[in-house]
């Protein structure tokens, strides 16, 4: 597996196309509004590419065509290499089936296929869909699982830090976080099982959780924090309170959060007053302003890459995008918004 990644990042390399990054040498993260659902976005200065996710499937290709249009017209590419599923929701796996219609997807990752979802009573037909988009052939991680991006001068790291409800070893430093946990009621859906991504760019670190809940957070952070301090955070199950203990989310003291909400779901008071408390914390930005909640409540106005309700809603994105060093990297709201730098630890 590891091979084979290291082997086609090569060959990306090699091809002589104008990918998104490979004249600048910047790692880019795009985080894409799928009014609420997930779509992540990342493009190696090599040009490689992995989204993470697809939002709902639907609602007149919504989600599929902004996706597409940040692939195709944002980050100049005609393919993806990678496709890769954190759990079995439709607001995550929704459009993988009608994009690999319309664009050449390489390979395909997810936790394992399930044979039922008893959330989800159409999920049998959902999931063939998948499965013909893959053609069976989807590679299925664990936690543990490493691999490598290539890029100039220094590669990227992936490793995959929970996968079916299993976390990585709780070694490395005391979590001094680890007694704010109180537990909620056990989770018995996908979210308690989602797959869990950090990424390692030079001293650049982001990580991806999917919709991982409560308890599944706690069992990954304590005692220990075998994860490490971090840059950029992708806040949890679109910042609902069912996620983000403050027990991982203090130790992992991100300095920039980005959370995927929509007008009405995620962005909860109770996750943002945690993020709020977070040492580090230089700026939080979220896709969707929470229309429920007041200003102070939330990210700054400027930081909301949306402000409207779902139906005038432009699908603003937001763009993370690392310096070729690895030691900085900036944050912009939008393709006119203005990128504001930050430092990585």
């Amino acid at each position: 597996m590891l091979r084979a990644l290291i082997a086609l990042s090569l060959c990306l390399f090699t091809m002589p196309q104008l990918f998104a990054g490979v004249n600048d040498g910047r790692f880019d993260i795009y985080f894409i509004d799928v009014e609420g659902g997930a779509a992540t976005l990342l493009v190696t200065p090599v040009g490689e590419s992995v989204l993470i996710d697809s939002g709902y499937p639907d609602n007149g290709g919504r989600d599929r065509d902004r996706i597409l249009d940040v692939i195709q017209n944002v980050a100049k590419l005609d393919h993806l290499d990678h496709a890769s599923v954190s759990h079995w929701h439709l607001d995550h796996f929704g459009n993988h089936a009608s994009l690999a219609d319309k664009i050449k997807i390489r390979n395909f990752w997810d936790r394992g296929i399930p044979e039922s979802l008893a959330e989800d009573k159409g999920f049998g037909d959902r999931i063939a869909l998948y499965r013909a988009a893959t053609q069976n052939k989807s590679k299925a991680v664990k936690a543990g699982d490493t691999f490598t991006l290539d890029s100039p001068g220094q590669p990227i790291q992936i490793k995959v830090v929970t996968a079916s409800g299993d976390v990585i070893p709780n070694e490395g430093p005391a979590n001094p976080h680890a007694a704010l946990h109180t537990p909620q009621a056990d989770d018995p859906t996908d979210n308690a099982k989602s797959v869990s991504l950090l990424f390692t760019f030079g001293k650049f670190r982001f990580l991806t959780c999917g919709d991982l809940t409560w308890n599944t957070e706690a069992r990954l952070m304590t005692p220990n924090n075998p994860v490490g301090q971090i840059d950029l955070f992708m806040v949890t199950h679109h910042g609902l309170n069912v996620s983000n203990n403050p027990v991982m989310v203090l130790a992992l003291d991100p300095r920039v959060a980005v959370s995927c909400n929509g007008p009405t779901k995620g962005g909860a008071p109770e996750t943002i007053a945690t993020l709020k408390k977070v040492q580090s914390l230089q700026a939080m930005y979220q896709l969707h302003r929470n229309i429920k909640l007041a200003d102070n409540q939330q990210a700054p106005p400027e930081n909301i890459a949306n402000q409207e309700d779902t139906g005038a809603c432009k699908g603003t994105w937001i763009k993370a995008s690392v310096a070729k060093d690895g030691a900085s990297y900036t944050v912009q709201v939008g393709a006119d918004g203005k990128p504001r730098e930050f430092q990585t630890r």
